[in-house]
């Protein structure tokens, strides 16, 4: 994936951060954009599951990753509940 071209949005998936993980649909994409409005952590794949072990993404912060359409995104707060965005694009 070229980091400096930008992607083309598509409709963003979200997925409720919480103390337990959750899992989102599949991307389709790939390439996809995450934000979430508090600190979490994720971890991708095709049946993701995330820890607190895993990568933390900062509240408000946009992070841009390579995937595979079928991937998806599992998620699980830091300290707090919130929302995370998914926007794919190609």
């Amino acid at each position: 994936m070229d980091t400096k071209r930008p992607i083309r949005p598509g409709t963003a998936l979200k997925v409720t951060v919480g103390a337990a993980h959750a899992e989102s649909a599949a991307i389709g994409g790939v390439a996809a954009l995450l934000c979430s409005t508090t600190d979490c952590h994720i971890v991708v794949g095709d049946a993701p599951t995330a820890t607190t072990n895993d990568t933390l993404l900062p509240a408000k912060t946009f992070l841009k990753i390579a995937c595979l359409s079928t991937d998806k995104v599992s998620v699980i707060q830091d300290a707090a509940g919130g929302s995370l965005f998914i926007t794919p694009g190609q």
